[in-house]
């Protein structure tokens, strides 16, 4: 089993390094690059998750995936179109239809932010405003039920953007739980590394059995 990670935009793959080494799957855990997965591809959603499901599909054994932000997006959207190929998902400030006037404010900001900002993650400012414009008219509310994998959705105390729609996700899915991280933001992967690798063993523990 291969343990799949994806970051959210503004970060890279070693935001998960820390909660990778306090888990007891480190080994068989891989920390993926969504910049990498784009290089020398249009910067849509379309061509970033059919690079994603492209990587996944590569896995012989079944995979568990945990996303943040958009890495959560991809996640689910890959879990929806394979459900026999992932065993579990870890969906972390997940959105499955996307506020479209939180995108549109997100790419307001984007706009006054230096092109360095977004150079460091590996990404051209120009690049990550198309991104996100693609994404704007993405719902994924009417194939929810085509997931049959258990699910673990956690979401930051402080995360009031994404908290809504992570607990409406959990129950939406058949068989999925919420665990709302304590003191925490948005970036729960870098915020409360060690409580988040608690989390996720005690789930991990489960599917393995």
């Amino acid at each position: 089993m291969k343990f799949l990670y994806l970051h959210g935009l503004g970060q890279k793959p070693d935001s998960w390094d820390r909660v990778i080494k306090e888990t007891k799957v480190s080994d068989s855990s891989v920390s993926l690059s969504l910049a990498e997965m784009l290089e020398g591809k249009a910067a849509t959603y379309g061509e970033l998750y059919a690079a994603f499901s492209g990587r996944c599909d590569k896995e012989n054994n079944e995979i568990v995936l945990c996303g943040l932000s958009l890495g959560a997006v991809l996640a689910l959207n890959y879990a929806i179109d394979h459900p026999d190929k992932v065993k579990a998902l870890v969906l972390i400030a997940a959105q499955y239809e996307m506020p479209e006037k939180l995108l549109k404010f997100q790419n307001l900001l984007f706009h006054v932010m230096p092109n360095a900002m977004f150079e460091q993650f590996g990404f051209k400012k120009a690049d990550v405003i198309r991104l996100c414009g693609t994404m704007a008219e993405l719902d994924l509310r009417d194939s929810l039920y085509k997931v049959s994998c258990p699910a673990l959705i956690v979401c930051g105390e402080k995360d009031n953007a994404n908290k809504k729609a992570s607990k409406e996700l959990a129950s939406y899915l058949s068989d999925a739980h919420f665990h709302e991280l304590l003191k925490t933001g948005h970036e729960a992967n870098i915020e409360s590394p060690e409580e988040l690798a608690m989390v996720l063993q005690r789930f991990y523990d489960n599917i393995i059995g």
